[in-house]
């Protein structure tokens, strides 16, 4: 993917959002990671909701101004649905970040906290929190903050299973969502900032061999789709 560094303008957000909506237009920033369009069957897989709630939702979205529908496709995100997004994607990492470095949380624990505490905290605490953590521009995931003007740097990534054998590249990101997941790479030192190098590929879709910090691990392949990798190379 891209690096893409954007700020948005400054729309207005309605005043109160629910819960749900809030859940909704994060959902959604995260099935359009470039703006195109996300597709109500994909969005009911997310949120683990029938296809008829959603549709609901959906229209009721898009009279808010926050999201617009694009013929057979979809739906994307408004200027102010975009915003309205990323304050709260900026809230969930922030606390991420603020639970495992002032409170000892573990990264295979905080999703699912900060996935509660989003909702309830203000702005203001919010703002206090990212100041105490002196204004990170990474969750302990590896996913990028956006700042408080709502930009965000997307940098350019690409699957460990996307190198070739004999490159090294630094982990930068691993999908946050399967707390084993996160624990079994924890293990194995595969966590964000780690140089790996790709020793072996086996054929057809096979295991890789990656080397990190003097160790040999044999990674399958769903698992190395979602680790992240950065060479210098990566714009």
């Amino acid at each position: 993917m891209n690096a893409t560094a954007t700020t948005p303008s400054l729309p207005a957000i309605p005043d109160t959002l629910t819960r749900s909506v809030e859940d909704y237009l994060k959902a959604i920033y995260r099935l359009s990671p470039e703006g195109q369009p996300a597709s109500t069957s994909d969005i009911a897989h997310l949120l683990e909701l029938s296809a008829p709630s959603v549709s609901g939702m959906v229209k009721r979205l898009s009279e808010l101004g926050l999201l617009e529908h694009v013929p057979y496709k979809g739906v994307q995100l408004t200027d102010a649905g975009r915003r309205a997004a990323l304050r709260m994607v900026r809230r969930h990492r922030l606390i991420e970040a603020y639970l495992v470095q002032f409170l000892g949380y573990g990264w295979d624990t905080v999703h699912a906290e900060a996935e509660r505490l989003e909702h309830a905290v203000s702005d203001p605490l919010v703002e206090r929190m990212a100041a105490a953590l002196g204004h990170p521009v990474a969750d302990p995931h590896g996913d990028p903050i956006p700042d408080a003007d709502g930009a965000i740097h997307e940098p350019a990534c690409t699957p460990l299973a996307g190198m070739s054998v004999g490159d090294t590249a630094e982990i930068r990101r691993v999908d946050e969502r399967d707390a084993e997941r996160l624990r079994y790479l924890a293990s194995l030192g595969l966590v964000p900032g780690v140089a790996v190098t790709l020793r072996d590929r086996q054929p057809f879709g096979g295991p890789v061999t990656v080397e990190a910090s003097g160790e040999r691990h044999v990674i399958g392949p769903e698992l190395a789709q979602v680790v992240l990798v950065r060479s210098e190379g990566d714009r």
